[in-house]
């Protein structure tokens, strides 16, 4: 009894570190075989071995629902070639066995699965049935029993896929009825009773169809690291928000450039419109500057003197400061130093004299209404007599 219980003990210790393989291939379409199998079989006891064994074929339908465990139905039939009871059937076929059964793959129990069947592995085979009898109508109603069966399958696996199986495939079936079969009496004491049992021993040829992971048998998967799948599921998220963030500013671009493009259009389509800024030049004064430069030279300032004069001599009249820069440098450069120009220009008005308050300093750009590049480094100081 100690032996019995520490092997279970080493199985289920077996089975439960097998379980925690993870495998893909697991639906209710996966792992589906088919099974065509024969060979021989003869009363256990009490009869002549070779004299009484006849012909027995049988068909395997099974579904392996982990790499350890399976499960299956059967129909076995035997051929009429010899007489177990002393009355022999009148049809060719005599007794036939339907049931269910179990396997249990001792290879992947205590060896574990590894990706792929091995080339050679055994099962353990356990189940129960229908045990059924033909006779002659003159001897009676043919006989009924329960069965149970237990077995080994020694299976070679075939190929690099391992779609095909060659099995050796011996058994022993017990008549449960603890009868002869053709009593057909159910109501015996159901006992394993050497006198009535069988010994099977056939070969099998196995076809195991094909999987949704697109191979024959289970294929091992590394399970992900649960923390893990936490960061890389955040990371996914933060991506995603960011994505969000993005269309949602590229959406305010296309917004803006589209008006923009409004903008433009009008421009394009506006009328030209002419004023008439001058009416006497002699109310417009020019100073120009050196290159880069918004300091006023010597020989300007007789400009900014006239300019000044001419603002004192009328009270009412204020002026019109516009700096310009030349093409030399960039855009942005030149449109602060031609607000610097404008604003010198001021500040050298103030000194002479003239109130902030009438003078209106403002920088342009860059300037091209000289056809000389260098004559565009230049402030224009425009009087507005009242």
């Amino acid at each position: 009894m100690k032996k019995i219980i520490l092997m279970a003990a080493l199985a289920l210790g077996a089975i439960s570190a097998q379980a925690q393989v993870t495998v893909q291939g697991s639906k209710f379409s996966d792992n589906w075989s088919l099974g065509l199998k024969g060979g021989a079989v003869t009363p256990a006891k009490g009869h002549s071995f070779w004299q009484n064994c006849r012909g027995i074929f049988g068909l395997e339908l099974k579904k392996q629902i982990t790499p350890v465990f399976g499960l299956g139905i059967e129909g076995e039939w035997t051929v009429n070639t010899s007489s177990w009871t002393g009355f022999k059937s009148a049809t060719a076929v005599d007794h036939q066995y339907v049931g269910a059964f179990g396997t249990l793959n001792l290879m992947n129990v205590f060896g574990g699965y590894k990706g792929t069947p091995r080339s050679f592995e055994i099962e353990a085979v356990a189940g129960t049935g229908w045990l059924h009898s033909y006779y002659p109508h003159v001897q009676g109603e043919d006989g009924n029993s329960w069965a149970n069966k237990a077995g080994l399958n020694f299976n070679f696996n075939l190929g690099e896929a391992k779609a095909w199986t060659i099995s050796i495939k011996p058994a022993i079936v017990w008549n449960m009825n603890n009868h002869d079969i053709n009593a057909n009496g159910l109501g015996y004491e159901a006992q394993y009773n050497l006198n009535h049992a069988y010994i099977e021993m056939e070969a099998g040829v196995t076809y195991h169809f094909k999987n949704s992971n697109g191979t024959h048998s289970f294929k091992v998967v590394t399970p992900m690291d649960e923390e893990l799948v936490a960061a890389l599921n955040a990371e996914i998220n933060s991506l995603r928000a960011q994505l969000n963030n993005c269309n949602a500013d590229k959406a305010a671009l296309q917004q803006k450039i589209n008006d923009l493009e409004q903008k433009l259009a009008d421009c394009l389509n506006k009328k030209p419109q002419v004023v008439e800024v001058v009416k006497n030049l002699d109310n417009v004064h020019y100073v120009f500057f050196n290159l880069a430069s918004s300091t006023i030279q010597a020989n300007q300032k007789p400009n900014i003197y006239m300019v000044a004069q001419q603002l004192k001599n009328d009270p009412n009249a204020t002026v019109d400061v516009k700096g310009y820069a030349s093409k030399d440098g960039s855009l942005e450069f030149n449109k602060k130093l031609a607000e610097k120009r404008a604003q010198a220009v001021k500040k050298a008005l103030v000194k002479e004299g003239v109130a902030e308050s009438r003078i209106n300093a403002k920088g342009e750009g860059i300037g091209d209404m000289f056809s000389q590049n260098t004559w565009n480094r230049v402030a224009i100081c425009t009087v507005d007599a009242k």
